[in-house]
């Protein structure tokens, strides 16, 4: 069969299986994979037949230069250059690259936020490499995936974590799996992550200071037109972003991402790429690459890659969705079968997925909590910042009756006949969807909803493997001391008793009606509606206890994480309000009191002939009163920020801005916002929504 285009590219210019079993002598290969998939150690020689292989399979394809690529506590990733040359006394060189240098790496640790681990004296930090994610070249360069950590071996970056948490959550599934007569070698977590993003034009882009620094328009009135006809959604691909989208399915093919489905969101300009799921940890790294592939290639085409939560107010902003299952030598676990109430396997590691989200519930929204996403959960857009599950109606009937006692008869698949005899008669899934739910069970996975579009999936993932570790670790003890024979009746009991202490966080409404905010304070479900509300979470001292006990973070790495991440929130928004106040005073009242200046001069000029009008004294007076509204509420934010950058603690700064800081801004953007809607078009100093959100 003749090899297609996707075939031929798909993964060449990654480090893959395939090539480690051309490039590697069987006995190294053999022991590679027994540290991949079973965890053994890695030895310094097989490390060093490793590097030599994977540095000619670089240099066949034009690389120069190596560098471990890590993920910080910035979320993006980072890198540092070192090329594979070595001189000789005589002039020449080699191209060398040594198992030591593969296995480890030396950045400066005080560079990056560490949420107090390092300080600004105390730099030294360690890349360890990962080999259970491929490397891949990427600009001439040999990127391989590592963790971070300090010189005192606190891990530093997300990935880090992420690794320890699928250790802990594959040991605890193996446990119970034994109890079910089966012992699998590898147990892990399959994720695809869908990535939303919005694409403006590259000039207008360039001509908002407030997109270029903050990623989001602080300012800028309602368009004319919205989403409200609903016909960009799945509608025909404009020709130059489909020229974008082919470009970033070649690279991200060559580079080993399983890039599939591509599509229009439901704003203007608002897109959507999807994978095929992978393992855990590689797909948070081809979802990070995918993010940068997007960002550089948008401008090959001239235009610019919004990732940001709310790049625009007035229509729908961007999540990233997190479709986590868990597989055991390739079989889902969370497969409910055609006959989900006689699967008890099934039942159990459902039960436990459930119980591990009310248990944890403020963790999981601390994860996905930052300045970005406050302003889209909740939206029409996003989920409530309510943490509930969506199950859909068979499974919330089997749930039902195994709660209540009561018999359970399954309905099957039914079919729906169109009434068209060409058209083939259509399978109707056992459940529906639910786009409210920040957690829905999706035919043999759950699609954590709730991330932001620019987020590092390792927060939320690290956080549901560790929550659902537990819960396993919790069957598994107490049902490993039954008798085998009375193994199936324990079971059941302990799905009943733990469905029965956590149904509370099921539900299939609407998760947007002011009903559900009502029914979720009666059930005890934490709203937590904002990032200074939901960061605390991370060190309270049962969840500090949580990570510990699984291996995941000590409490010195959990602090440091709350921290990194208050002090992100602060930064973020004392850049917005700067922003803010330096397009007001350098943009929007100079080109405001020129406009101002043009209509009293004409109206002084008509007022000589006697001609002035009502209407355009009207509009001078409006725009004067504008001008100076605006610069009092300039000074107003500044005067708030300035007091909530001053301090100190991390919580109450948090705080400060959210409940100070945020208002002045929103109190800001509506009288500028009120003045692009009198201004002339020809002085507005940047490019409108119109503008930006419609582009040909």
């Amino acid at each position: 069969m003749a090899t297609n285009k996707v075939q031929s590219v798909f993964g060449s210019l990654t480090f893959s299986d395939s090539v480690m079993q051309e490039k590697l002598p069987k006995p190294t290969y053999k022991e590679l994979q027994r540290v991949i998939h079973k965890g053994e150690r890695l030895d310094l020689d097989i490390a060093n037949e490793v590097a030599h292989a994977m540095k000619e399979w670089a240099l066949e394809h034009g690389a120069t230069h190596y560098t471990h690529w890590f993920q910080p506590l910035t979320g993006i990733t980072s890198e540092k250059h070192d090329s594979f040359l070595t001189p000789r006394g005589d002039g020449t060189t080699l191209m060398t690259f040594s198992g030591k240098e593969l296995i480890q790496g030396e950045p400066d640790a005080s560079s990056f936020p560490s949420g107090g681990l390092r300080a600004t004296f105390e730099a030294r930090g360690y890349t360890a490499w990962d080999p259970t994610s491929p490397a891949f070249i990427k600009d001439e360069v040999l990127c391989i995936p590592t963790a971070f950590i300090s010189y005192t071996g606190e891990a530093l970056d997300k990935k880090t974590p992420l690794l320890r948490s699928m250790v802990a959550l594959g040991n605890h599934a193996k446990r119970a799996l034994s109890l079910f007569g089966k012992t699998p070698a590898h147990v892990t977590t399959t994720i695809g992550p869908e990535q939303e993003y919005f694409l403006i034009k590259e000039e207008d882009y360039a001509a908002r200071p407030d997109l270029v620094l903050c990623g989001r328009t602080l300012f800028g009135c309602a368009p004319v037109k919205g989403q409200e006809l609903e016909e960009h959604y799945f509608g025909a691909i404009r020709p130059t972003v489909n020229e974008f989208m082919k470009e970033l399915d070649d690279e991200l093919w060559k580079l080993g991402v399983p890039a599939t489905t591509k599509h229009n969101e439901a704003a203007p300009c608002q897109h959507e790429l999807a994978p095929i799921y992978e393992e855990g940890s590689v797909a948070i790294d081809h979802n990070l690459l995918t993010m940068e592939e997007m960002r550089l290639l948008a401008s090959h085409h001239g235009l610019a890659c919004l990732q940001h939560e709310k790049p625009f107010e007035y229509v729908n902003g961007s999540g990233k969705h997190d479709n986590w299952s868990l597989v055991a030598d390739g079989k889902n676990l969370l497969d409910p079968s055609d006959s989900p109430e006689d699967n008890l396997q099934f039942l159990v590691f459902l039960t436990c997925v459930i119980a591990a989200v009310d248990e944890h519930a403020d963790l999981l929204r601390a994860s996905t909590a930052s300045a970005g996403n406050d302003r889209r959960l909740g939206g029409n857009e996003a989920p409530p910042a309510i943490i509930s599950v969506f199950l859909g109606e068979e499974l919330d009937a089997v749930i039902e009756s195994i709660v209540e006692d009561r018999p359970y008869t399954s309905h099957g698949p039914t079919t729906m006949d169109l009434g068209v005899p060409q058209l083939a008669d259509v399978v109707r899934d056992n459940t529906d969807r639910n786009r409210t739910s920040p957690f829905a069970f999706t035919g043999n996975k759950f699609e954590f909803r709730m991330c932001g579009s620019q987020q590092n999936l390792s927060d939320p993932t690290m956080v549901l493997n560790v929550a659902v570790a537990e819960q396993l670790d919790a069957f598994a003890t107490e049902l490993s001391v039954v008798d085998e024979s009375d193994f199936v009746r324990h079971a059941m009991k302990w799905v009943k008793k733990t469905l029965t202490e956590h149904r509370r966080i099921i539900f299939g409404g609407d998760g947007y009606g002011d009903e559900w905010e009502a029914e979720a304070a009666r059930r005890g479900l934490p709203h937590l509606r904002s990032t200074p509300d939901a960061l605390p979470a991370i060190v309270d001292p049962a969840n500090i206890e949580l990570f510990k006990r699984y291996g995941v973070l000590n409490e010195a790495e959990a602090r440091a994480r709350y921290v990194a991440k208050a002090e992100q929130y602060a930064k973020l928004l004392n850049i917005e309000a700067n922003t803010m106040s330096y397009m007001a005073r350098h943009m929007y009242l100079p080109a405001l009191i020129d406009y101002s200046g043009d209509i009293a001069r004409g109206l002084s000029a008509k007022a000589d002939l006697g001609m002035a009008s009502a209407s355009e004294r009207d509009l001078l007076a409006r725009l004067n009163g504008g001008i100076d509204a605006i610069y009092a509420s300039v000074a107003e934010l500044e005067r708030v920020n300035e007091v909530a950058r001053a301090i100190d603690d991390p919580a109450a700064q948090d705080h400060a801005y959210y409940d100070e800081v945020i208002p002045a801004m929103e109190a800001l953007r509506v009288i500028v916002d009120d003045m692009e809607r009198l201004c002339s078009l020809d002085c507005w100093p940047v490019p409108s929504y119109n503008q930006m959100l419609f582009y040909v």
